[in-house]
């Protein structure tokens, strides 16, 4: 048996039988004690590199276990399946069986993802899985492609971001386990919406991790915000790697999952030859090629790092995608105006500017707020490996009051943020109820069971907001209410300014498919300009087929310009300015003709397209 190539935990084999594997390299004896059907002990074996492993019969589905170390203290499966009875209970062995209907399923090409990311605890008001699918016919009308969950591995208690998990393979119970997320990623196969799961391989959460009981799981070289740094590079980091990268393939594999989102990987510390995120995302592509099916990695990074996206032949880690912060701080503190806490970095036209042109704003310049050059070049990086959003969980849920930016901005401003966002080169990222502009706070809550546990985390959430020098008190993040009042009112996309903001994010996502220029991801064709004075930006597209020209405008005042447009005829195809979208009224008719340039008048907090070619319709 070569116990690396096998995956931790209970696999049920058919038949009642059960193969059990562990990783303990300090015990000398593990005993699976089941508490039911009945109350029995059975020995592991101890094999090679530290890991335990038996088969075992009359251990079926249902079976309620806990291993014993050494005789002594008895804990969870750190690899359980499913968690009945929270983090602190037995772990129960599973049936993985079920009827799959996406068999044709290939996935989705990564330029045509639009994500719509949600949090399953908030989203419906039964906070389910299944609650989820009546939902999705509504989502695909709007335009989106892949939806993205936030973490489901099971942590304490019902309420969670789901960043506090601490059992990696089991689905969280609050939101109904594993046989209805399956039911979840069949149902959008069956609709032609790819999946992805957001998964948290920088830290465990801090109740119910057991993981320090079987082996050293952690380094103490380095230190993370949330302490000890999991070990990637110190000895025994071999059996540690593995238990990472057998999640990732469970998930894959196990639940047909399309992409895995990896949470801050700026704080995975890894200084091996081959770094654990280089591993990861090889095993996954080569089980993606098994599968014949496409899976992607997408990581989030603070860092600017465009080594996670490069290839391996570039010296790159060969991962698919990233989530890009700078796009939406550029636009952020554009929008909003705020300049406090890493804000304090952008707030200027050419930051978004640059942006546009090469996905970082930061490309080795010294930034400000952290007192150091920031960020690597990544001008050479196709538009399509950089997901990029006006919002998502922590722009919105790490503000002190959870303020959307419905709370924040104007009217205008909001239609401006979706044609940053949607018209962009880039992977566009939706966070739940923006499309609408709903007003629900979305703040962090947790349900620990550990009182000195929950006031750390109000004392932490108060000193993490100090940067920003905000003076009210944080929401209890422990407090029921604070969960609740994120719940989304989606009755109010159905009236009003509500739904004629959901419409335009509807056409602007249906002109983002349907027009050569706006549907090709690259940053080759495309030119950009920034008219700080102004305070516009420029944004030219093109294809071998048709032009497009998209002026966003930031300023509170209106303002006429001469600017550069191509010689011929163009039509203005969208003006967030205009009576149809609530707006006070277009200053543009609907056809231009250049000879090279324009004079054009911009509404305050407004955007235009224009359209040449095949892009516009005829005269």
């Amino acid at each position: 048996m070569r116990e690396m190539e096998m995956s931790p935990g209970a696999t049920y084999l058919g038949q009642g039988k059960t193969r059990f594997l562990v990783w303990a390299p300090f015990c000398e004896t593990i005993d699976v004690h089941f508490l039911a059907p009945q109350d029995r002990f059975v020995s592991l074996k101890k094999i090679n590199r530290g890991y335990f492993h038996a088969e075992i019969d009359d251990a079926g589905p249902g079976a309620l276990y806990f291993y014993r170390l050494d005789g002594l203290n008895e804990y969870p499966d750190p690899a359980s399946r499913y968690q009945p009875e929270d983090v602190h209970g037995p772990s129960q062995v599973l049936d993985p069986s079920f009827t799959w209907e996406d068999r044709c399923w290939s996935g989705h090409l990564l330029e045509d993802y639009v994500i719509y990311e949600l949090h399953v605890g908030t989203f419906t008001p039964e906070g389910t899985f299944e609650a989820i699918i009546p939902c999705l016919d509504e989502l695909k009308e709007l335009g989106i492609t892949a939806i993205e969950l936030m973490p489901v591995a099971q942590f304490p208690g019902s309420r969670n971001w789901g960043y506090d998990g601490v059992f990696p393979f089991a689905v969280q119970k609050s939101y109904g386990g594993p046989g209805a997320l399956k039911k979840l990623v069949n149902a959008c196969h069956l609709k032609g919406l790819s999946f992805i799961l957001d998964v948290v391989y920088n830290h465990p959460g801090p109740e119910g991790n057991y993981l320090s009981m079987y082996g050293p799981y952690f380094t103490d070289r380095y230190k993370t915000p949330w302490g000890m740094a999991l070990n990637f590079d110190a000895p025994y980091c071999d059996e540690v790697r593995h238990f990472f990268v057998e999640n990732a393939l469970y998930w894959i594999t196990d639940f047909h999952v399309d992409a895995l989102r990896l949470d801050a990987v700026h704080a995975i510390m890894d200084n091996s030859p081959v770094p654990f995120l280089q591993e990861l995302g090889s095993t996954v592509h080569e089980r993606s090629a098994r599968l014949n099916r496409r899976v992607y990695v997408i990581p989030e990074s603070a860092a600017n790092d465009s080594r996670l996206i490069r290839s391996i032949e570039l010296g790159g880690y060969g991962l698919d995608a990233q989530w890009n912060d700078d796009f939406h701080h550029a636009a952020h503190a554009l929008l909003t105006g705020e300049r406090t806490g890493y804000y304090e970095d952008y707030g200027e036209i050419r930051h978004l500017a640059k942006a546009y042109r090469d996905a970082y704003v930061y490309t080795g310049e010294y930034s400000p707020y952290r007192k150091c050059r920031h960020g690597s070049p990544a001008r050479d990086i196709p538009a399509s490996r950089f997901v990029v959003f006006a919002q998502n969980h922590d722009q919105v849920g790490n503000r002190m009051l959870g303020e959307r930016l419905s709370g924040m901005v104007s009217f205008e401003a909001l239609k401006l943020a979706a044609g940053l966002v949607i018209l962009s080169p880039y992977i566009p990222l939706l966070f739940m109820g923006e499309e609408y502009g709903e007003t629900a706070p979305f703040q962090y809550f947790i349900s620990h069971l550990d009182p000195e546990l929950v006031q750390a985390v109000r004392d932490g959430r108060r000193e993490e907001f100090a940067a920003f020098k905000w003076e009210t008190e944080p929401p209890d993040p422990q407090s029921e209410s604070t969960f609740s009042a994120a719940k989304l009112n989606r009755a109010l996309a159905r009236d009003g300014r509500n739904k004629r903001l959901r419409e335009l994010y509807r056409e602007l996502l249906a002109l983002r498919k349907a027009v050569p220029s706006l549907a090709i991801l690259s940053k080759d064709f495309l030119d950009v300009m920034a008219f700080e004075k102004a305070g516009l930006v420029y944004l030219r597209r093109w294809s071998i087929d048709d032009q497009s020209i998209t002026l966003f405008h930031f300023g509170k005042e209106p303002v006429e310009l001469s600017l550069p447009f191509p010689s011929g005829n163009w039509r203005k195809r969208i003006d967030s300015s205009d009576g149809t979208w609530l707006g006070p009224g277009s200053a543009i008719p609907e056809k231009l003709t250049s000879d090279g340039g324009s004079t054009v008048q911009l509404r305050p907090q407004s955007f235009m397209l224009f359209l040449q070619g095949k892009g516009a319709v005829s005269w």
